[in-house]
């Protein structure tokens, strides 16, 4: 299994990045602040006005190691990658099974089922966790179960795809339930009244979109890592510009990895009304509480869990990648099914 690199997130805005003697050089109001070697890391996630120096980007291609733009805020921009490794036969294989409606189908309903399964592992734990008003999760465990029977004898994506949007809604339902932010004006949220997005109307949907992204970015970069090319997906439909395989994948990690941490950072009081710009649409995180969900985020990452099919213990960091090589053993044919990660 690969170890585990860091992840260095530059958030200060007027920041540049370069190269110092194998190391990764911060620069702010032209002192230096930080200087990371380069050997500890993975990528490097730059938010809002950073810039990065051209020798910096020319060894991060070299090394292996990704630069990803993003907005101040969290929205995704782009990466800079170097040069495509990989077996050329694994990509193939991958374009091959999208034009494979079988082979296409069940991996779809494997992700699906991997996604219901972890959400519904979440909502138990919430119920377990709810010190009262518990009778509205038991319905909402039972809907979730009849939704995974139907799931697992639906024949097209389309009709699949319907039926998780139908979970998504008995999920969220449940997730803010489990949400309880301490009392207190000045750090208690606004009720958070389902899922939306682009823009978030709501803090919490702020925040869940911001550690989507930033999964988002792991799960490509570990696709990236063993050959895969994120773009090409199965569940998400194919489009020019969309890490639709990207997206496939993390389906399994949201609830589990990003849900979890939200409702913990809002529970505790972590996070609350002063980290964010303001409450009205579009709400945004501010400054402070990006670098407290950074943070929270890194240390999730380096928690360790035992792989339910590898039968490892590996960083929580490292799933996305065991997952990404797990399907480029499916499609070399090694295993006739997807194992998706199942959460305990």
């Amino acid at each position: 299994m690969k170890r585990l690199l860091n992840t260095l997130y530059v958030t200060t805005q007027d920041s540049s990045l370069f190269l110092q003697n194998e190391a990764v050089a911060v620069k702010t109001d032209a002192e230096e602040k930080v200087r990371v070697p380069a050997g500890i890391l993975q990528s490097l996630c730059c938010f809002g006005n950073v810039s990065v120096s051209t020798p910096l980007i020319a060894f991060c291609a070299e090394r292996g190691i990704s630069l990803a733009f993003f907005s101040e805020y969290g929205k995704f921009y782009g990466r800079i990658e170097g040069p495509v490794h990989g077996n050329v036969l694994l990509r193939l294989a991958q374009y091959r099974m999208l034009d494979d409606e079988e082979r296409k189908t069940d991996l779809v309903r494997t992700i699906l089922l991997g996604k219901l399964v972890n959400a519904r592992e979440c909502v138990q734990r919430w119920k377990r966790e709810a010190a009262g008003n518990t009778d509205r999760f038991a319905p909402a465990l039972e809907k979730l179960a009849a939704l995974a029977r139907l799931l697992r004898d639906c024949g097209d994506i389309d009709s699949m795809r319907g039926i998780e949007g139908r979970a998504a809604a008995v999920y969220f339902e449940m997730f803010a339930l489990a949400l309880r932010p301490p009392a207190g004006a000045e750090r208690r949220l606004p009720a958070f009244d389902g899922r939306n997005r682009q823009p978030p109307e709501d803090p919490v949907n702020a925040l869940l979109s911001f550690l989507y992204t930033l999964l988002k970015n792991d799960v490509q970069s570990a696709l990236e890592g063993v050959g895969l090319d994120p773009a090409a997906g199965y569940l998400h439909t194919v489009r020019p510009g969309r890490p639709s395989l990207a997206l496939d994948i993390m389906e399994e990690f949201r609830a589990p990895l990003c849900d979890r941490l939200a409702l913990s950072l809002v529970n505790r009081g972590q996070i609350a009304v002063r980290d964010f710009e303001s409450l009205t649409v579009p709400v945004l995180l501010g400054d402070g509480g990006r670098k407290k969900v950074l943070a929270a985020w890194q240390k999730r990452k380096a928690e360790t869990i035992e792989h339910p099919f590898l039968r490892e213990t590996v960083p929580i960091g490292l799933l996305p990648h065991a997952q990404a090589m797990l399907l480029a053993r499916v499609l070399h044919g090694e295993l006739d099914q997807y194992p998706p990660f199942h959460w305990r």
